[in-house]
């Protein structure tokens, strides 16, 4: 009898990958450097590195301009690039891919242009009590604006969104529902397609915030059905500076410029101008073209890894540290969904009795890098009743052995403090 199974997704080799990060070689402080802030910024493979000093080294010139031989090899690896990023999130069409420098800046793209063009007095945006402030402060500064209303989306104790709120929230008929596809400080995964069904029975667009979502897991927007997505490139191992937004044709074709001046311009007058197509419509001046460069190899890189492969790596990672923490460490405090199906590679933590910034500080000495503070996320911590945490965050090249180093650092750190 012959049995047949389905293939499963090969699984990372973290320890093998780890090879393609020159940073990782190094030792900090006499220790091999343990790098657990991987939420703030990844790091990045050589491949990536490479990729951006050629473009300096070998054909640096400006986009769409110059029609001599490196300009225009600059120009095929931008627009190559902006394909590569529209077929990782599978986008329908690169076209629908305005680079921009991170996360924030695609959200402020909307807040100004769309935003300023739809948002009047008393309508109403619903956000989430989770939001990194690059998704709050924008939505803040319009309705101030525009005299329109933010209302919130509350989560549980143990970061989980009340979609039975949402739902009362939704009988607003608000214009707009922004929320992160996955928490920088919690891990919290939220719900992203059940929400978007949600808000457009409504009648509200949606606006993602996936910084934390496309490094780690599978992103694929026309399945999500949000009608704008963000990220940023240097959390899934590209340059710092790039970024993308991705929207639906008919919104970009309908939004005026966010900042104006070359690029941006099909012809100009003294007293008028007429724009360009979008993309392009949204990127004015000279872009960071080796950044976008940089960005594609990112997105080439991590899809020969293999996306599935990857959110199965951090949710062993995650598993092993939500094991392995309380019991080396009893007094731990933990935060966020103890379940490792419901969240990313995020890990806040603290210690009873030591400031989060003193433990960073202490782990550093054993060359273990994690975040302290609020992680732009103040008015989550203010939901929490916590002043601050400290946070460990994971990626592709993180490995169990980086999580034994933290637990051995953290005994280290109440040693200091504790005697």
């Amino acid at each position: 009898m012959t049995v047949t199974t389905e293939p499963t997704t090969p699984a990372l080799d973290a320890h093998a990958l780890r090879a393609d990060f020159p940073i990782l070689a190094q030792e900090v402080n006499g220790h091999p450097l343990v790098y657990l802030d991987s939420a703030s910024t990844s790091q990045k493979p050589s491949v990536v590195i490479d990729a951006v000093a050629d473009y300096y080294r070998e054909y640096n010139a400006n986009v769409h301009r110059g029609i001599y031989t490196i300009g225009e090899k600059a120009t095929a690896a931008y627009e190559a690039a902006r394909v590569k990023v529209a077929a990782f999130i599978n986008a329908p069409d690169s076209h629908e891919i305005v680079f921009t420098r991170n996360a924030t800046e695609a959200i402020n793209l909307v807040a100004y242009s769309w935003g300023r063009r739809n948002i009047d007095r008393g309508d109403a945006i619903v956000l989430t009590e989770m939001e990194h402030h690059a998704n709050l402060v924008p939505w803040q500064l319009l309705v101030q604006e525009r005299d329109g209303d933010l209302e919130f989306i509350p989560i549980t104790d143990d970061g989980i969104l009340r979609l039975d709120v949402f739902e009362v929230l939704l009988r607003l008929k608000p214009k707009l529902v922004a929320f992160t596809h996955v928490s920088n400080t919690l891990g919290t995964i939220n719900p992203v397609r059940e929400m978007v069904e949600m808000a457009h029975a409504a009648g509200a667009l949606v606006l993602v915030d996936g910084a934390q979502a496309v490094p780690h897991v599978a992103v694929d927007v026309q399945a999500l059905g949000a009608d704008f997505y963000a990220f940023s490139g240097h959390k899934m191992l590209g340059p710092m500076g790039s970024g993308a937004l991705w929207a639906r044709r008919e919104l970009l074709e309908a939004m005026p410029p966010f900042l104006s001046g070359g690029e941006m311009i099909r012809e100009v007058h003294l007293r008028r101008s007429d724009f360009n197509d979008i993309p392009w419509k949204f990127e004015a001046g000279t872009p960071a073209v080796g950044d976008a460069i940089g960005l594609g190899v990112a997105s080439d890189y991590l899809t020969a890894i293999g996306m599935d492969a990857v959110r199965e790596h951090e949710r062993d990672l995650v598993a092993y540290a939500l094991e392995t923490l309380p019991r080396e460490i009893p007094d731990i405090a933990l935060y966020g969904p103890m379940d490792p199906t419901l969240r990313g590679g995020v890990l806040p933590f603290n210690l009873p009795g030591i400031h989060p910034h003193d433990v960073a500080q202490v782990l550093d000495r054993s060359g273990v890098a994690v975040r302290a503070g609020h992680h732009c996320t103040m008015p989550l911590h203010e939901r929490l009743d916590l002043a601050a945490t400290a946070r460990a965050s994971f990626n592709v090249y993180s490995t169990r052995d980086d999580i034994d180093a933290l637990a051995a650092g953290l005994k280290e750190v109440q040693r200091v403090f504790n005697g």
